[in-house]
């Protein structure tokens, strides 16, 4: 199959750290949520997160329902993107399925010639693999795996390396060098500097730079959050990163809660989306309801949304009005039910 360009013009609205779960404890690769995602429109892609190769930067695009209107959303499509602005980068890229027995797939693998990439281009493959075949051969409990390459070759550009400056923020962070404030959250000293927090979060800058009491305090008593949830939300205003997933503690979703309501509360936007994302992942029939509640206490509109469209499975909602955990959500917010029947139409 040859492989084709396009211009990337699209706004992916998901990132493969939402798309993706864990194939299993000891296989490092990730699997995309197709039955989830099989009812994206078609172009709409989910996106992996920026890469450095080449010293140049890079995304992979797949298109569960397809790139192109033509094919009439019966093929899974395959895209790589060059995201750093650069001219002229030659490179050769690959793609293959992995089948159930987590095997690559002679069958559905594809390598390019070497092909000339522009920023806001992307080349792949519109017909990676067709949608009945993926759906008969290649699906293991609604998942689907797929392993991705590229090589610049003949590249006389100079090499950029990726931004490092979250690791150096987080380097100042742990150095404690000319920190001028602390919290003190159940007990436990935080430091930190009162611009960083005053550049990452409106809510800080009025409380430290502005006519309120703590700006005039080197010492500030927080309540109302834990120190494990204060020590990874002030990590993330430094480095704009979240942890990895073993440093949530024994109930990740609960720790996901927890930061979702920090973050509303500081108007750190982006983090309280990151979290959403990630409660997001974790939603089914028992889990569902809390999510909910969640997202209405604190106003997270986005992932409500995506609890409702959940809901919007017959199955689903027929299961889940059952729990335990539905049952407290309509009683909390009753107002639930009636915006429920209005967008599921019942």
């Amino acid at each position: 199959m040859e492989p084709s360009p396009r211009s990337a013009t699209m706004t992916p609205v998901f990132v493969f750290p939402g798309a993706l779960s864990k194939i299993s404890d000891h296989d490092s690769r990730n699997a995309v949520n197709y039955e989830y995602f099989k009812y994206h429109a078609i172009g709409k892609a989910i996106c992996s997160e920026e890469f450095a190769t080449g010293g140049h930067i890079w995304r992979v695009n797949c298109y569960p329902s397809g790139q192109d209107p033509s094919d009439c959303g019966e093929y899974v499509s395959i895209f790589f993107e060059l995201v750093s602005r650069s001219r002229n980068v030659h490179a050769i890229y690959e793609a293959f399925l992995i089948d159930k027995d987590r095997e690559p797939c002679s069958q559905v693998a594809y390598r390019s010639n070497t092909d000339l990439f522009q920023m806001g281009y992307e080349w792949g493959w519109r017909q990676f693999v067709s949608r009945t075949e993926l759906e008969d051969a290649y699906l293991t409990d609604g998942y689907f795996s797929f392993v991705c390459a590229i090589m610049v070759v003949c590249d006389s550009s100079i090499p950029v390396p990726p931004s490092d400056i979250g690791s150096q923020f987080s380097d100042l962070l742990d150095s404690t060098d000319g920190v001028d404030v602390s919290f003190i959250v159940d007990g436990e000293t935080f430091h930190a500097h009162r611009a960083v927090l005053a550049a990452r979060s409106p809510v800080f800058r009025a409380e430290l730079l502005g006519s309120m009491a703590e700006a005039t305090l080197s010492s500030i008593p927080l309540h109302e959050i834990t120190p494990a949830t204060f020590r990874i939300m002030l990590r993330f205003m430094y480095t704009d990163a979240l942890p990895g997933d073993d440093e949530f503690g024994d109930s990740p979703s609960q720790m996901m809660q927890n930061l979702l309501a920090a973050a509303d509360r500081y108007a750190l936007d982006r983090l309280k989306l990151l979290c959403a994302q990630k409660l997001l992942e974790d939603v089914s029939v028992d889990t569902v309801a809390a999510t909910v509640a969640c997202a209405e206490m604190y106003n997270c509109l986005e992932l409500k949304s995506k609890c409702f469209d959940f809901f919007a499975a017959e199955e689903n909602f027929k299961r889940a009005v059952l729990t335990k955990g539905f049952v407290e959500l309509v009683q909390k917010f009753p107002s639930i039910m009636v915006e429920l029947r209005e967008r599921l139409g019942i």
